[in-house]
């Protein structure tokens, strides 16, 4: 099912935006975190809109704005901590046997535990604003067993940040453009993230590096006291 498909479902929920808006972020969100295939656009950028429009919960535009983030990033982290725990839990040689007959494939599989074991806890974060992985990172994650809690920080920072791209694009095209229905509304935001793309990675790239950087001079001072 493509995204058009889904969107034009999902548009039937969010004509119950106004009582049932974030529960619905939430159940889609956490589906879209998890191994189950489903785009988090459909969901997020219409949340943008909606909120811009005071059709949302409380009515109040930065309220529900605010509200479509921290409601999403918590339907991502349910999401991640089911894909998280099913791998700790049923293991690699489950998931390679017959993933395939729950949407992951072993090729796919193979790609996300090669990410992580090359870039360790930051692929979590990294991963979470590249398309295609995005949701399956978190399954090597929980092969590998990664401290949870620093599971949950990356993960969260990463969907978060993602969440408010996609939140900012639907509350931009809300002020600033005529009223759309929800598949062109959908369309017109992937066009903006994706020809600002480049933008977003320049942002992951500073964001990476001012890490490494820290990690390295937090190794030094250690080493220095000892």
């Amino acid at each position: 099912m493509d995204e058009t498909t889904i969107a034009s479902h999902i548009a039937v929920f969010a004509s119950h935006a106004h009582v049932w808006g974030l529960l619905i972020i939430f159940v889609f969100m956490t589906i879209e975190s998890s191994f189950i295939p489903f785009p988090s656009e459909v969901v997020m950028i219409p949340a943008g809109f909606l909120a811009a429009r005071g059709e949302m919960t409380t009515g109040i535009v930065w309220m529900d704005c605010v509200l479509a983030v921290i409601v999403g990033t918590m339907g991502s982290l349910a999401g991640a901590y089911i894909n998280y725990y099913l791998a700790l839990w049923i293991g690699r040689k489950f998931l390679y046997t017959y993933g395939k007959y729950f949407f992951l494939k072993p090729e796919t599989l193979e790609r996300a535990e090669e990410i992580f074991r090359k870039y360790g806890d930051m692929a979590t974060f990294v991963c979470r604003l590249l398309p295609a992985i995005r949701q399956l990172i978190s399954i090597p994650a929980g092969l590998a067993k990664m401290d949870f809690k620093r599971f949950t920080f990356f993960t969260g920072i990463g969907a978060g940040i993602w969440i408010v791209i996609l939140t900012a694009v639907g509350a931009w095209l809300g002020h600033a453009s005529r009223d759309m229905d929800y598949v062109e509304l959908v369309n017109c935001g992937k066009k903006m993230i994706t020809s600002h793309y480049g933008w977003i990675i320049a942002g992951l790239v500073v964001v990476c590096g001012g890490y490494w950087l820290l990690q390295k001079l937090v190794m030094k001072s250690e080493k220095s006291r000892d």
